[in-house]
């Protein structure tokens, strides 16, 4: 659907992204996440045409967007964007939908059953006569929605669409994205730094740093295989350093980590220094002595208990094994288990559970 290669963007001196290689696939939800100023904005106004790129080309359906500006506009009116902060006119809410119709010189009537149907979709039905710079934050950003949804575009463009939104009009606003996605077959492409609104939303996802494309793929390669430590920490994985590869036996690793040793899936030879990854879902708790449920399990470790940390109904349990570790428990197992500061526990982590990276 868009293919990106080689594309670089300087304003001035100042480059902005840098050497992105990409493809975005037909009716997916396609998330770009990473931290503010990463490069998303700017490569969402590149695929949009907004900007041109200092270097490589972008290809939308095939067709090249270096042509003309007459070939530029027929491609970008098959997209629609919308930005971080909603734009409304100061007229009607219908008014302010059709706007992008009106400028196509479509007919009053065909107007009329669109921005209808639209208001109907983004739960607005009886908003049409009111003035839209009246509605609140996640009002207007919704009618901004429903603008670029009139027209149909192939492909969604969203830059940070639910940021400063209350729960409840960020819940609403993902809820209308999937529809779209899932009724209308509509590409969407989403910029976010909210890593829980990409994993609720996206097919797959794109990690920028520094105006780079670091790593993309499909959910769990994004979480559960980060291909460095600055994405692991992104992705809420603290990397445990200064590991080294004690053996290696078809790729069963046995890694040293002073005198604690812990069995992981690695391709990397004996000698190599490295980090390893460990998500706090995949560390099972068991009070002392009790290495299970999980017999399969080939790290067994006993440790302390340093912290425990409400996470909505769930709870971080920071462990000291000689390695720092974080499990994520339900209240109810933590209270079934009695877990407290200082408290001893054995964290059990599969062998398959733990992501092993260079420590460069």
């Amino acid at each position: 659907m868009i293919r990106i290669s080689g594309v670089d963007k300087k304003f001035g001196d100042r480059e902005v992204v840098s050497g992105i290689n990409l493809e975005i696939r037909r009716g997916e939800i396609f998330a770009l996440i990473g931290p503010s100023g990463s490069g998303k904005t700017t490569l969402l106004r590149l695929i949009n045409l907004l900007d041109h790129p200092t270097r490589g080309s972008i290809a939308f359906d095939g067709l090249s967007t270096d042509g003309s500006e007459h070939e530029r506009l027929a491609i970008r009116r098959r997209m629609a964007m919308v930005f971080q902060k909603p734009a409304v006119l100061n007229t009607t809410v219908e008014q302010n939908i059709s706007f992008g119709l009106q400028f196509r010189g479509m007919e009053q009537g065909q107007i009329r059953d669109r921005v209808t149907r639209a208001l109907e979709m983004i739960g607005l039905s009886g908003f049409s006569k009111r003035r839209a710079i009246t509605l609140s934050g996640g009002e207007m950003q919704r009618v901004a929605i429903a603008r670029a949804l009139v027209t149909e575009p192939e492909v969604l463009l969203l830059d940070e669409p639910t940021a400063n939104l209350d729960p409840l009009s960020t819940g609403i606003i993902e809820n209308l994205i999937m529809q779209v996605n899932r009724e209308k077959k509509t590409t969407v492409v989403i910029a976010t730094h909210d890593m829980a609104q990409g994993q609720r939303l996206a097919h797959r996802m794109g990690v920028m740093m520094d105006g780079q494309l670091v790593q993309a793929g499909d959910l769990y390669e994004i979480f559960y295989h980060p291909v460095n430590r600055a994405i692991a920490s992104f992705v809420g994985i603290n990397p445990i350093r200064g590991g080294v590869v004690e053996s290696n036996e078809k790729n069963l690793a046995t890694i040293a980590f002073g005198g604690v040793r812990i069995q992981a899936i690695t391709a990397l030879d004996k000698g190599h220094q490295v980090a390893v990854c460990i998500r706090p879902e995949e560390v099972t708790l068991a009070l002392p002595g009790v290495c299970a449920p999980a017999s399969s399990a080939r790290n067994c470790l006993t440790g302390t208990i340093q912290h425990l940390l409400p996470f909505g109904p769930f709870t971080h349990v920071h462990i000291d094994c000689g390695i720092p570790l974080k499990a994520l428990l339900t209240r109810r197992s933590c209270d079934e288990l009695g877990l407290a500061k200082e408290k001893q526990v054995t964290a059990t982590i599969k062998a398959t559970a733990v992501h092993v990276i260079p420590d460069t």
